[in-house]
């Protein structure tokens, strides 16, 4: 597919490293030569210099003929002109950056007004994986399906656990409605099968319905309740929608924010928090705080650095849930040595949503992607389908399809009902499908079921 990337900031480079992996045609506008100069020699991408609102830079950039815009600018007016103006001079469908919560509550007036046929926001996204981490403090990650009828949660598997040592198809009468997704071990992915073994250490996606998850995660004796009090540390545009998120569920939750006016805003605007104005990163104010009672603390500052050494203090001093945000991917690493396994990342979340978008419409002859959520470092995806009527394999059990090397038919969903897959089950049109791959070629369930 021919695609247009406005913005050659941090968002719209992983962008086009990722599309240009998957064989897509990618164009980028940006005023900033050095940047444009960077991802001409590390990619092979056609850059073009310009204002990425100027009818006469997106002519020169091919929007009369491309077949997606992505406007990941600075600023979201300028996005939204950017998907206006793509729009009426020709291409076929547009995705826009818009992360100020000022335009949270019109964004479909704003989507049918200005041409923009798809709507991100990173911010929002990535307060919403917090919240879920909320649920189960102990899970390094969570992540849903099919509509939050199915959950994928990441822990690190300890001793008391009792399941180390023990292959999963001796699990299966124990824990018959999770399914073990993915397992990594010494930085490598493993799509497991019914003869791997767990270790202690190891890093364990499972997957199934709420309740059996809940279930699962009690059998083992994991503490299962959720997040009473947190503070954050920086009050920018997640912390600000955490804070509507978790309204109402009963979380004291403090926001260290060092700037004056943004303080007042959050006053102003959040009902039931205590907004304190003071620096995040020092270590007086935290253990004023009472970080150590605090049930969760999670760094939300523009700077990873600073997010870095506030949640070491956290760890060092107590806090039960450390959560922190990086968008530099070669942090994680060293994140997970010092102690904290949840780390967020807007910047690949965004990444995911918009590669979603663009399979998508790259392939819909038998099943459609309706999401992509990467773990073990990238190395895995978790691929959500939905079959579509007349797919070649439908009505035939899976032990009788070839199914690609690195694939795991993990979940169905039919009829609201969540379905653990045996050999003897098939899909059927309409069915959610959740596969593991530890390829990112496929495109479509045709790729993975032969």
């Amino acid at each position: 597919m021919n695609i247009l990337i406005v913005g050659d900031g941090k968002v719209g480079y992983t962008l086009a490293e990722d599309l240009t992996a998957e064989g897509h045609d990618i164009t980028i506008i940006d005023r900033d030569s050095e940047a444009l100069e960077r991802a001409g020699d590390a990619l092979d991408v056609l850059c073009v210099q310009g204002n990425g609102a100027s009818v006469r830079t997106l002519l020169e950039a091919g929007a009369d003929k491309a077949d997606i815009l992505i406007s990941v600018m600075a600023s979201d007016e300028t996005n939204m002109i950017c998907s206006l103006m793509a729009k009426r001079l020709g291409t076929k469908y547009t995705i826009a950056r818009i992360r100020s919560p000022e335009y949270t509550d019109s964004l479909s007036l704003l989507q049918d007004g200005m041409g923009v046929d798809m709507v991100i926001n990173p911010e929002r996204g990535a307060a919403y994986e917090i919240s879920r981490l909320f649920r189960y403090p102990f899970a390094a990650n969570i992540e849903t399906f099919a509509h939050g009828r199915v959950e994928m949660v990441e822990f690190r598997v300890e001793e008391k656990d009792g399941i180390a040592g023990v292959p999963l198809k001796s699990l299966s009468g124990r824990f018959s409605k999770v399914l073990y997704c993915a397992c990594e071990r010494d930085g490598a992915a493993i799509i497991p099968g019914g003869d791997f073994v767990i270790n202690v250490g190891d890093r364990l996606h499972v997957a199934g319905d709420l309740m059996s998850i809940t279930q699962f995660f009690r059998k083992l004796g994991r503490n299962t309740q959720r997040v009473r009090s947190a503070v954050l540390i920086g009050g920018g545009r997640i912390s600000y929608y955490l804070a509507k998120i978790i309204a109402g569920m009963g979380v004291d939750l403090r926001i260290i924010e060092i700037n004056p006016d943004k303080c007042r805003y959050l006053s102003e605007v959040l009902e039931d928090v205590t907004v304190i104005c003071g620096d995040g990163t020092d270590q007086d104010l935290l253990v004023t705080e009472n970080l150590a009672d605090m049930d969760a603390m999670v760094c939300l500052t523009d700077r990873d650095e600073e997010n870095l050494m506030a949640g070491l203090f956290g760890v060092r001093s107590g806090a039960q849930k450390v959560i922190v945000k990086v968008n530099r991917m070669g942090y994680f690493d060293l994140l997970e040595g010092m102690g904290i396994d949840s780390v967020i990342s807007p910047k690949r979340t965004t990444a995911n949503t918009i590669l979603r978008q663009v399979r998508a419409r790259a392939h819909t002859r038998g099943s459609v992607v309706e999401k992509i959520h990467r773990v073990v470092g990238g190395q895995v995806e978790a691929l959500e389908f939905t079959a579509l009527e007349g797919a070649p394999y439908l009505g035939i059990p899976l032990s009788r399809l070839h199914i690609e090397k690195g694939v795991l038919v993990a979940v169905l969903v039919r009829d609201k009902t969540v379905i653990i897959p045996f050999g003897s089950d098939h899909i059927e049109a309409g069915d959610t499908v959740i596969l593991m791959a530890q390829t990112s070629k496929i495109m479509g369930l045709e790729d993975a079921l032969k």
